[in-house]
């Protein structure tokens, strides 16, 4: 996780199509300029940075999903709820379950645990535009690649 450059997955674990869902981890890190404001004596992640790791987790899948038709954009977080901090050094387990896609939209719900504690959870909703419009398909796919999005996706094809 490099919160500085926001590339908060490290790894997609587990990737299933038909049900939808997707299984990635990150480890914070010990030391990140973020920390340095947030909070000065009690280093802790931002919420913002955990919605953001969500919907990363997200976007892999809807991607997944898609086969890479579509760029997956974060449009709206509901009932994000926020249950405990996040220091230096956890490790977090981030699930995103596809509720809907389609129509231009997509919807998931997602969760951070560490340790087997929840952490957060919201839902989210994702517009969707055509890597035809929109001219990151070479660096989102060498991302997903990185993170072993691609490889799993090719072993549940």
């Amino acid at each position: 996780m490099l919160l500085e450059y926001f590339q908060m997955i490290d790894k997609v674990e587990a990737l299933s199509l038909p049900e939808g869902k997707l299984v990635a981890r990150s480890v914070v890190p010990q030391a990140s300029p973020v920390f340095e404001g947030h909070f000065p004596g009690m280093p802790l992640v931002p919420g913002v940075l955990l919605i953001e790791t969500m919907a990363q987790a997200s976007g892999f899948l809807v991607l997944a999903h898609s086969n890479f038709a579509a760029m997956p954009f974060l449009m709206s977080v509901d009932g994000a709820k926020m249950r405990t901090f996040v220091e230096p050094g956890a490790v977090l387990d981030i699930e995103a379950v596809l509720e809907h896609d389609g129509s231009g939209f997509a919807v998931t719900k997602t969760r951070i645990t560490s340790a087997g504690k929840k952490i957060c959870d919201a839902q989210l909703k994702l517009r969707t535009m055509p890597f035809s419009e929109v001219p990151l398909a070479d660096i989102v796919r060498n991302r997903a690649a990185e993170v072993g999005l691609t490889d799993l996706m090719a072993r549940s094809a």
